[in-house]
């Protein structure tokens, strides 16, 4: 079979028949209808290997190859592919790495292979052959049954690059930071092609930790277009039953019943998954809502992905987590510490009605529809840029300032947690303000993260209770105390291990667990709260002797010291 075959390609590359390449795809599905289909996966091994002998040729010439690449393998998929399946991948990300390259050096003004084109048009065939790589990697993975493709989705993901690690496999040393985006766009467009239409009996299967941790890396987020496709990805290893295209778009709906959604009771495995993984769902949500470069459909996928999340994998506790999520996301937009321009706090806000708008339909609490829809009608009377149809207009007029408005025109969590309770939700939990999770690969990211604001908590947790011991402000300054302060690396890596533990249990330790322990705390710290008050209301009867409160050359009077009950409270 290879002696006809290379002889083909001989006469294709004599004759200059790869571009255009009618002729050579029809000599290929000559060939691929021609043998028995066990046979098929030693064409397609051929022509990927031409397609490496010919990696310096004009980008035309190689898009000529893959477009015939691809008719193939569209043959070869109803039979036997074979043993190919990874080499054909891996040939293909091999060549899209090197088109980005090609491109990126076209960019900077140097020559790339044996093509005498300016760069505009050398710009504009990579671009060709990037797009028919994608297309047969597409095209290729669709046709997978679904564990081959389990296994595809994670031989792509692991190829694309994340700023500040090594974990992927793909050398993007020449390529550069635009080179790099553009990879991890190409990457991000062919795994979004292997999983349209994918269909996973459980989202564990769907979504693995391995997989779902690189796919939302901070690192990720830089670009409004990767964030698009990172959620793309998402929706379509969410989507089990067709719902996404009911929700499309961003907008209030009048009654979501008319939408006809699919859905079943969430199974043991799903909800295991929101209590692993749920965290970093909403974290990620959170986060994409708050960038600076978002345009409309970054807020439409960002509201479809809470929408799914509610159709899919959503319990009781969930949408309580949702809630807080959504309520979190409108005090944001309105107190605005990441000083977001008005249009994407118009945006936010618009957001949060959508969905606080299908949530309380979802789940039938009349109470909660009638707070969601009269704060809507006011909206639509007064603060019309506060809603989807409006907002993502052309031309909207926007307010000079959110810090006058009403109180009318939010959605409160009193009145959300009291519609609730009235049905039996448990709504404690509603009364503690969302805050997304910090991780370590925040510290990874070239993005404005949110590990400077919140770290603090962290911080505070191993050690939330009060010390005995009481330490001095100030210290002396000696040569001894000038070498501890530089030579800290032994307690910076303590520190940061302690640190990783923290985040590593409240990433994966069971809610009942750490519901408990800080059940526990603050149990323990209301009692010494209590003690407090207690000494304070009923001061001891006789002082045992004085104390002088000396700072710095002030000399203050003396004052008495009780003889206390709890000496380790440390209260004079």
């Amino acid at each position: 079979m290879n002696n006809a075959v290379r002889p083909v390609f001989a006469h294709l590359d004599h004759h200059k028949l790869w571009d255009p390449n009618e002729f050579a795809v029809h000599c290929f599905k000559i060939i691929m209808y021609s043998i028995q289909a066990q046979y098929s996966h030693h064409v397609i091994q051929e022509i990927l290997g031409h397609l490496d002998a010919r990696k310096k040729d004009s980008p035309r010439v190689r898009a000529g190859i893959i477009q015939v690449l691809l008719e193939a393998v569209a043959i070869a998929a109803k039979g036997s592919i074979g043993p190919t399946v990874l080499e054909v991948f891996n040939t293909l990300l091999k060549h899209l790495r090197l088109s980005v390259e090609f491109e990126a050096n076209d960019l900077q003004g140097g020559s790339v292979g044996s093509a005498n084109l300016n760069t505009s048009t050398k710009d504009n065939d990579e671009k060709i052959v990037q797009n028919a790589i994608i297309q047969t990697i597409g095209f290729f993975g669709s046709n997978l049954p679904d564990y081959q493709r389990s296994e595809i989705m994670m031989f792509i993901m692991g190829k694309v690059p994340v700023f500040g690690t090594s974990t992927h496999t793909l050398d993007i040393s020449q390529l550069g930071d635009l080179g790099t985006r553009r990879i991890q766009i190409m990457l991000l467009r062919s795994l979004l092609m292997v999983t349209s239409g994918y269909k996973a009996k459980t989202i564990v299967t769907a979504l693995p930790g391995s997989f779902l941790d690189p796919l939302l890396s901070p690192s990720l987020m830089e670009d409004y277009e990767l964030r698009q496709l990172v959620l793309e990805v998402m929706h379509n290893l969410m989507d089990r039953h067709d719902n996404r295209a009911k929700l499309r778009g961003i907008r209030i709906i009048p009654d979501v019943a008319d939408l006809k959604i699919k859905r079943e009771k969430i199974c043991r495995q799903d909800t295991s998954f929101m209590k692993k993984n749920g965290q970093q769902l909403y974290r990620h949500i959170y986060l994409g809502c708050k960038e600076e470069d978002n345009v409309q459909k970054n807020y439409e996928l960002l509201y479809t992905s809470l929408a799914l999340i509610t159709i899919e994998l959503a319990n009781e506790e969930v949408v309580i987590d949702l809630i807080r999520l959504a309520i979190a996301l409108q005090d944001s937009a309105i107190i605005n510490e990441d000083n977001l321009s008005m249009f994407h706090r118009c945006g936010i806000m618009a957001l949060v009605a959508a969905y606080l708008n299908f949530v309380s339909q979802m789940i039938a609490v009349p109470a909660f529809c009638q707070h969601v829809s009269k704060v809507i009608e006011i909206r639509t009377m007064e603060a019309p840029y506060f809603l989807p149809e409006h907002i993502f207009r052309e031309k909207c007029m926007l307010p000079k300032s959110l810090e006058k408005h009403d109180k009318s025109l939010c959605f409160l969590t009193n009145k959300i947690a009291e519609s609730l309770g009235g049905s039996g939700y448990s709504v404690e939990r509603l009364s503690v303000p969302y805050v997304p999770q910090v991780t370590d690969e925040d510290r990874l990211s070239r993005r404005k993260s949110i590990v400077d604001t919140v770290s603090i908590q962290v911080d505070i947790l191993p050690n939330s209770i009060p010390s005995d011991d009481v330490v001095s402000n100030t210290e002396e300054i000696t040569f001894e105390a000038l070498k501890k302060a530089i030579d800290t690396s032994g307690m910076e890596e303590q520190e940061k291990e302690k640190r990783r533990l923290v985040i590593e249990k409240f990433q994966k330790a069971p809610f009942e667990e750490i519901a408990a322990q800080c059940e526990s705390k603050a149990n323990l710290l209301h009692d010494r709260l209590a003690q407090i008050l207690e000494l304070t209301i009923r001061p001891p009867p006789s002082p045992s002797g004085t104390l002088t409160i000396t700072s710095g050359h002030a000399q203050y009077q003396s004052v008495p010291v009780y003889e206390m009950k709890f000496p380790d409270l440390c209260v004079y």
